[in-house]
């Protein structure tokens, strides 16, 4: 089902992004998308946060601070996993060889948080739930699909992410370089002698010479359409639109150069 009230520890649950531009970064995105913003104001706090929604229910959220207010960092799209602590993630994160970009705190009644940076230099946050349950819609057009790893480093993001989440990569071919899907442990059904792994939760694939980061991906109605209204909105045609083996892809910018790519999104049957 694309709709969702939780997730479990160790799966990517949420994507946000932090712009110079809250105003101008949900305009693009709510005329691109079609999602619905809904202020989230922040007591005693000289930030800007905005929530979108698609039906009602959260899908991503767009915030915005003071300049020199934190650390500097690039206007992107941030991916956050849910766990069930985030302190003893962080000090897990930590002993791996992770760096601690944004330490643990506690976002109002939403949730704890804490960004770290792993050890191939890409961002990532950790999320432990309270009142906001993360992404309630996810995997249908519009909506959050699938977080990626552009690394040209696998073999040392590999055990990290396998001591810090529990994740099991299984190798697959992507063109003529090979990517990684990444799983929790485990089986959900099938016959013992062909059981039935479970679902993919992130993905790596080589990032060809740019340095190391998470990217995040939107399934879309039609990429070309989606492609075509960015660049119209102010935004960037990165890459594409074009074709896979399995999708139709086009890696976009919005206004303000956050990267994200979107997906046609496939049909049932």
């Amino acid at each position: 089902m694309s709709e969702r009230d939780g997730f479990e520890p160790g799966v990517p649950c949420w994507v946000d992004t932090w712009q110079p531009d809250a105003e101008a970064a949900v305009a693009f995105y709510t005329r691109l998308f079609g999602w619905e913003a809904d202020d989230s104001p922040v007591p005693d706090a000289d930030v800007r946060h905005v929530m979108l929604r698609l039906r009602d229910r959260e899908v991503a959220a767009v915030g915005s601070r003071p300049r020199g207010d934190g650390p500097a960092l690039d206007p992107a799209w941030g991916t956050y996993v849910w766990v069930a602590s985030v302190d003893d993630t962080v000090a897990a994160a930590t002993a791996a060889g992770a760096s601690v970009v944004l330490p643990a705190f506690d976002s109002l009644d939403g949730g704890r948080m804490a960004v770290l940076r792993d050890p191939v230099g890409a961002i990532l946050g950790v999320w432990q739930p309270g009142a906001h349950r993360a992404a309630r819609v996810i995997n249908e057009p519009s909506a959050w699909s699938m977080s990626v790893l552009l690394t040209d480093d696998p073999d040392a993001a590999r055990p990290f992410y396998a001591t810090v989440f529990g994740w099991e990569p299984e190798p697959f071919a992507l063109g003529e370089s090979d990517g990684t899907l990444w799983r929790l442990p485990g089986y959900v059904g099938g016959e013992p002698s062909q059981p039935v792994p479970r679902d993919v939760v992130a993905v790596m694939a080589p990032a060809f010479g740019r340095p190391s980061g998470w990217v995040v991906n939107f399934w879309v109605s039609d990429a070309d359409a989606t492609a075509a209204a960015a660049a119209e909105l102010g935004g960037t045609v990165v890459a594409g639109p074009f074709d896979t083996s399995i999708s139709r892809d086009a890696v976009l910018a919005d206004p303000a150069g956050a990267v994200f790519t979107v997906t046609t999104a496939p049909t049932a049957g």
